[in-house]
């Protein structure tokens, strides 16, 4: 079920293992409601290390429907910017670009908007990686949000025997 735009759409996508794997949350909504707030709200308030962006599929082009890059790690060094503004920025772009070509966002994206929070772990050495694996994980948020969500009966068997490559119940 695609979302209509009017009400919010929520989605979360993880790709890839280790240190390039990418978790990705995003909030679709209409620009005009409480997503458009808290866009303009986030875009104008930035704070040290989280420096939300205007995502661009190239300089001049940006991601449509227009999308705020947040990241969720603060920018530890030149090598980790580089792949968050370089690598992650352009699997959002590409996966936002898979997610509409699936028809998966409203018809008018041009009145939508979407907030993604990136996480690029500090320690990400492969770009490639990081992008395909941001790219993916973008997919999969969209998807998500599409559906409406995960599937209660899937969510409460994961709730109860949780899980995640951090930590894993012995």
């Amino acid at each position: 079920m695609r979302p209509s735009g009017h009400e919010p759409f929520v989605g979360e996508g993880f790709a890839g293992e280790g240190v390039n794997a990418a978790h990705v949350n995003i909030v679709l909504g209409h620009r005009t409601g409480d997503i458009g707030n808290a866009w303009m709200t986030a875009l104008a308030t930035p704070r040290q290390g989280h420096v939300p962006f205007v995502a661009v599929a190239r300089p001049g082009v940006p991601v449509v429907p227009f999308t705020l890059f947040v990241n969720k790690a603060a920018v530890a060094s030149e090598r980790h910017g580089t792949l968050t503004w370089g690598a992650a920025q352009a699997g959002l772009a590409a996966g936002t670009g898979a997610a509409v070509k699936e028809k998966l966002l409203p018809r008018d994206l041009g009145s939508q908007l979407v907030i993604a929070a990136m996480w690029v772990d500090p320690a990400a050495d492969d770009e490639e990686l990081v992008f395909a694996n941001n790219s993916l994980a973008t997919l999969e948020a969209f998807r998500m949000a599409a559906a409406g969500g995960p599937a209660v009966r899937d969510a409460l068997v994961a709730m109860l025997d949780p899980a995640n490559p951090y930590f894993r119940r012995g």
